[in-house]
């Protein structure tokens, strides 16, 4: 009868191995040691994420400051326009969710791209003639982030290089490093309502140049491009033959002076990914969703970047199911007035914030014309006892309890952010309370000199 033996070998700090022999017929043959584990563990985060960095979490996390416990706080950071609850979302569109969950009929897997019917909804929602859109030109995500995440995945390759608004939403730089791909940053103009130095743009272009992103409303400016702008940006692209990812969440959030354009509506050749969603405009960010529109009517993308991006859709299966169903009567019921009121509000904050900061010696703010924020520039020579726009924002928190972002979260120094969702009262306070910071630390052309020879 044969037998076999497994024998354990192994001592101090080896890693033990198996010694097998097999025992046919009185005979004893070895089949040698076998590795039978690693010498070690040896568990290493991925490339990927050594190179994935948020660049607000950065700041925010290493701004080691306290409060000033004798005054309430009053963050101004955070562009969540549900945190304070004085922006509730409308009943439609709350009762739309509620029904659909109710229905039972949504519980399930949906294609990695969205219902067709979803789809359609979102599709019909947004077609127009100078931009034409079937459902197959719409792709669901969760959330707009996802959105960019997908655009971005599909148009570029690693080594290759993206064009960046400078100041511009931190999570194209973060997205973009963690797969490898080189951010080139175009300027922003202040003195100009932020318009793109579309100069600086287009030198930045190179034969590794994947594409152009194009922030519009703008997140951190508030900015709103006029048509003839958008018409100037498109014909950079045309002439450099780059595809557009237009970063549009802000859509249609724009103030009753200003006129919102999707840059596809103008746009006769170039090729645009258009990222969107629910979050601000119909204020459920935590909702999670978004979509991509392609407009392509040259046909530039063609079946490629189509199919890219349903392959790319399949590594997660798609967006909530929920509020998927709920989408056609969340756009074809909400009322007009509730966009009016929730514009009224932002631009009645952002009038009272602008004259406000106007008002207080060594801060110029550029006044917005859209979306939930208003950018500040700090005449840093003014207040020489800070480094920089991190300096003064700390210090802002530790006397004011005033918490603004930063500009250097948008890779644009000695300018802070302000978002204009709070309440009213709250928007009032703040301001008074950054006054009375600015007069205690505001040094005039003498002051300062003086200040700077003592260092």
């Amino acid at each position: 009868m044969d037998s076999y033996l497994i024998q354990v070998n192994g001592r101090g700090d080896h890693a033990p191995v198996l010694d097998v022999h097999l025992k046919t017929n009185g005979n004893s043959i070895s089949l040698g040691k076998m590795k039978g584990r690693k010498p070690r563990w040896a568990v290493r985060a991925s490339e990927m994420s050594k190179k994935t960095f948020n660049p607000v979490r950065a700041i925010v996390d290493s701004m080691k400051v306290e409060p000033n416990p004798k005054k309430a706080m009053i963050s101004l950071s955070l562009g969540d326009p549900t945190v304070f609850g004085n922006l509730p979302t409308n009943d439609e569109v709350t009762l739309a969710v509620k029904e659909v969950l109710d229905s039972g009929r949504y519980n399930g897997y949906a294609p990695s791209v969205g219902y067709q019917s979803c789809r359609e909804a979102v599709a019909t929602y947004y077609n127009c003639p100078e931009a034409p859109l079937t459902a197959q030109d719409v792709i669901l995500t969760s959330g707009c982030s996802q959105a960019i995440e997908l655009a971005l995945a599909v148009l570029a390759n690693p080594g290759q290089n993206i064009l960046v608004p400078r100041p511009g939403f931190s999570l194209y730089k973060t997205l973009a490093l963690s797969m490898g791909i080189e951010v080139k940053l175009y300027n922003l103009l202040p003195e100009k309502g932020w318009e793109i130095d579309l100069e600086h743009l287009e030198s930045l272009v190179d034969e590794k140049t994947a594409c152009l992103i194009v922030n519009n409303p703008s997140n951190p400016c508030g900015s709103v491009f006029s048509k003839s702008h958008l018409q100037k940006i498109l014909a950079v692209a045309s002439r450099q033959c780059v595809p557009i990812l237009a970063d549009e969440i802000y859509g249609d959030m724009v103030f009753a002076d200003c006129k919102y354009e999707p840059i596809a509506t103008l746009s006769t050749n170039v090729p645009i990914l258009s990222c969107g969603g629910l979050a601000k405009r119909w204020l459920v960010p935590g909702w999670r969703m978004g979509w991509i529109l392609i407009h392509d009517r040259r046909d530039i993308f063609g079946n490629e970047i189509r199919d890219g991006l349903l392959r790319l859709s399949q590594r997660i299966l798609g967006p909530c199911t929920i509020v998927q169903g709920a989408l056609e009567r969340i756009l074809q019921r909400t009322p007009p007035e509730f966009y009016h009121n929730t514009l009224s509000m932002l631009k009645s904050n952002a009038d009272l914030c602008y004259a406000a900061l106007s008002a207080i010696p060594g801060l110029q703010p550029v006044r917005p014309a859209g979306a939930m924020y208003l950018m500040v520039e700090i005449e840093m020579e003014h207040f020489p006892e800070f480094e920089n726009d991190v300096e003064f924002t700390e210090r802002l928190i530790s006397e004011q309890s005033v918490f603004c972002l930063p500009a250097t979260c948008f890779e644009y120094p000695n300018f802070f952010r302000v978002v204009i969702t709070v309440p009213e009262e709250m928007i009032l306070e703040a301001c008074s309370r950054i006054q009375e910071f600015c007069e205690m630390h505001y040094q005039g052309a003498e002051g300062a000199q003086d200040l700077e020879c003592d260092k």
